[in-house]
């Protein structure tokens, strides 16, 4: 399937998977980074044509970062009638949960809780236009390396570039029209204060994680499994204690 197929393709499951709910939502809610993932994702769901909600939701944010998210806020409402864009700060809400939880501080817990505090505002801005929120990961993320925050960015009602690899999102951005600024930026889960990317994090790129990842004799696979296996928690269901007849 060419990246224009593919495109249509997801765009149309999307729209399906809404018409077949029991209680159909809405409209499709999506946050915005600036990067690749939630820029092909945003535009695949406002492909749709459904009502489409995209946040910009800074904190702590790097410049560019947050520029690059308005800028495809601003690109998506001018291509598609459908979208409405809004930005909703979130600096003051995490400076108060760090005062709080000053005692326990932790540099990545609070990395990650960025992240949830983020999937908590999407959902209530779904409660508020009965919608539904939409993922942003791709499958070296949510399924190689489990490279997202549990229940955080993971915490979504469907997930439409799921089972779509690094490579693939970016030849879905190019086919697209994604602004060449998002295609071409370094990609970064936003989470850091030092801006740190995604491969300086996992030590390797996604076309060498994509690699090892479905090459048993890759140069890479141990690094590519001791990542996964560190991260099993996040992709495996939740252990639930049985109890015996």
């Amino acid at each position: 399937m060419n990246p224009a197929e593919k495109s249509k393709f997801i765009s149309n499951w999307i729209k399906d998977y809404v018409e077949q709910m029991p209680n159909k939502a809405e409209s499709l809610i999506i946050g915005i980074s600036g990067g690749i993932d939630s820029s092909v994702s945003s535009t695949l769901s406002a492909m749709t044509g459904l009502r489409t909600i995209v946040l910009s939701m800074p904190i702590k944010q790097k410049s560019i970062q947050h520029d690059l998210s308005l800028a495809h806020k601003e690109w998506l409402k001018k291509n598609y009638k459908n979208v409405e864009g809004h930005t909703i700060e979130l600096d003051g809400l995490f400076k108060s949960f760090e005062g709080t939880l000053n005692n326990f501080s932790n540099e990545h817990g609070m990395a990650n809780s960025r992240a949830r505090l983020r999937m908590t505002t999407l959902y209530q801005v779904a409660a508020a236009n009965k919608g539904i929120v939409v993922g942003t990961g791709n499958k070296v993320e949510d399924f190689g390396v489990g490279f997202y925050t549990k229940y955080g960015d993971g915490g979504v009602d469907i997930s439409p570039i799921a089972d779509c690899n690094k490579t693939e999102v970016w030849e879905l951005g190019k086919e697209l029209g994604i602004l060449e600024e998002i295609i071409n930026a370094a990609p970064t889960d936003g989470l850091w204060d030092d801006g740190r990317t995604d491969e300086g994090q996992l030590g390797l790129s996604y076309k060498e994680l994509e690699e090892a990842m479905n090459n048993e004799n890759s140069v890479n696979r141990e690094k590519y499994n001791s990542i996964r296996n560190a991260n099993l928690h996040k992709m495996e269901p939740i252990p639930v204690c049985k109890i015996p007849n």
